[in-house]
């Protein structure tokens, strides 16, 4: 049961990191440079979430026991 809410934590960090990434791309037609860019989501936290939120899922994925089916 705790590795299903891993990944459901996990989840809702990943979609809303990967939210406001895809906001935030926006900013690239109003004239910011791509390097621009990436410079200023580096420090944004909330950008922070996608990465962590793979990694709770790729921990809670990686950590459930085989269930033999029969």
């Amino acid at each position: 049961m705790g590795f299903v809410l891993l990944f459901l934590i996990g989840f809702g960090f990943a979609v809303s990191g990967g939210v406001t990434l895809i906001t935030y791309l926006n900013f690239i037609p109003a004239g910011l440079s791509l390097t621009n860019y990436f410079l200023f989501i580096q420090g944004r936290i909330e950008c922070y979430l996608l990465p962590i939120g793979l990694i709770l899922m790729l921990i809670s994925i990686s950590r459930i026991p085989n269930i033999p089916v029969k």
